[in-house]
């Protein structure tokens, strides 16, 4: 039966003796799993902060009538040329809405999906800002915005003002930072703006946003639904655009599928709308584990290396342990010992530099007008990644420890006590 209290003792004896050493090894660990803790904390956290900046504005589906060509020509209805080759230029697309048919009952019908948190709607349009002659072009988006905030957080990237506002206000609306700066209007100020039917409406600045994304800054406001259907002169009815977002991000090509078929709308799910973007966030979290990995890989054999001098070093101890009667297992496991104790030290040590280094992270200042929000560096607190750093210390260090001591259960005291 094994005497752990004795192995035990024996490889704490070993440790301190040679404490420059343990402290080296313990150290290396440390520094790899405190590495490994604020690097994946900060670039995964980058990677977060740059995905919400476009995944949070981006529905999972969009829903929208698309105006395109007929695929039916007249020269199709003439039963004589059913076998020619038909040429038409010139194809002009068919006279159609932008609406969406019936929008608020298929609102309704989508809701009833239990894989759909919400249905909201949207009506767009385009509009020229006028300050005196100067006219620019610019996008009108008619939003219910308390639903935009409770599920595409608009609220975050508001400058001036609150959403509630824009319930509250009659004939208000948001600029885009970049409109706003381009006219110098702030918070409270007046914009008068003139649809492509000629009419000129004068609205009431309720705040400013800014998405982070200069081309939209450039040319989006928005307003409430209904204050856009009366500036267009439609009925409560008209909507132009439903954004839908899910419980289960994974259905959104499947109902986007289902929606084209069924309703012969075009539908869009985030996958197809953003699959560049998700390409570079997949590649930097790539590039993110391999260096983290890299670092703790790079531990593991420095633990390995002092271990090993670590029993040239010990080979009288070994032989005399031997001869007083420890069998080779025990010396293996007085070894194996002296790595756990390495890795766990090293690896709790190693979370709590990491952790003091991602909170001093956190703390640092970071500002830039393209994210008003962000004040500074992100970082991600994610448990999981603690735990792999323990639990990644201690397999390198028992991997790392488990070669030499293998050399040590096979070291013969006899031929070691002859060369003395």
């Amino acid at each position: 039966m094994t005497n752990w209290r004795l192995i035990l003792g024996i490889a704490r004896k070993h440790l301190l003796t040679k404490f420059r050493q343990t402290a080296i090894a313990a150290l290396g660990v440390t520094f790899g799993i405190g590495s490994y803790i604020s690097l994946v904390g900060f670039m995964t956290g980058l990677n977060q902060m740059l995905d919400s900046l476009i995944l949070n504005q981006t529905p999972h589906v969009h829903v929208y009538n698309e105006i395109r060509a007929s695929e039916t020509q007249p020269a199709d209805l003439y039963s004589e040329f059913a076998d020619s080759f038909k040429m038409v230029h010139s194809v002009r697309p068919k006279q159609s809405q932008k609406k969406i048919h019936n929008a608020l009952p298929l609102m309704e019908h989508l809701e009833k999906d239990n894989n759909v948190l919400a249905a909201i709607p949207q009506l767009k349009t385009q509009i020229f800002y006028i300050s005196g002659s100067i006219e620019l072009g610019g996008n009108l988006t008619g939003i219910d915005a308390m639903q935009e905030v409770r599920y595409f957080n608009f609220e975050d990237y508001l400058l001036e003002g609150d959403a509630q506002s824009l319930e509250n206000i009659n004939n208000g609306i948001f600029l885009g930072a970049g409109v706003a700066k381009k006219l110098s209007i702030s918070q409270g100020d007046r914009v008068q703006i003139s649809t492509i039917k000629g009419g000129t409406f004068p609205l009431k600045v309720a705040g400013i946003f800014q998405s982070g994304i200069a081309d939209l800054d450039n040319v989006q406001s928005f307003a409430s639904i209904k204050t856009v259907q009366r500036i267009l002169g439609e009925p409560e009815n008209y909507i132009t655009d439903i954004n839908i977002k899910l419980k289960d991000i994974d259905y959104a090509p499947q109902l986007a599928e289902k929606i084209r078929e069924q309703f012969n709308l075009q539908a869009i799910d985030i996958n197809t709308a953003n699959a560049q973007f998700e390409t570079g966030s997949t590649i930097r979290n790539l590039i993110t584990y391999s260096v983290s990995i890299t670092l703790l890989i790079v531990a593991g054999f420095g633990i390995y290396n002092i271990l090993n001098m670590l029993i040239y070093e010990k080979m009288n101890d070994i032989a005399i342990l031997k001869a007083t009667g420890f069998s080779g297992k025990d010396v293996q496991l007085i070894f194996m010992s002296q790595a756990m104790i390495i890795g766990f030290a090293g690896g709790i040590l190693g979370l709590l530099i990491g952790y003091v280094l991602s909170s001093v992270i956190d703390g640092i200042p970071f500002k830039t007008e393209a994210l008003p929000t962000v004040t500074t560096y992100p970082i991600n607190y994610n448990p999981w990644f603690y735990v792999i750093g323990i639990c990644f210390a201690l397999v390198s260090t028992f991997l790392a420890g488990y070669l030499p001591s293998i050399k040590a259960k096979k070291i013969d005291p006899v031929t070691i006590i002859r060369g003395q």
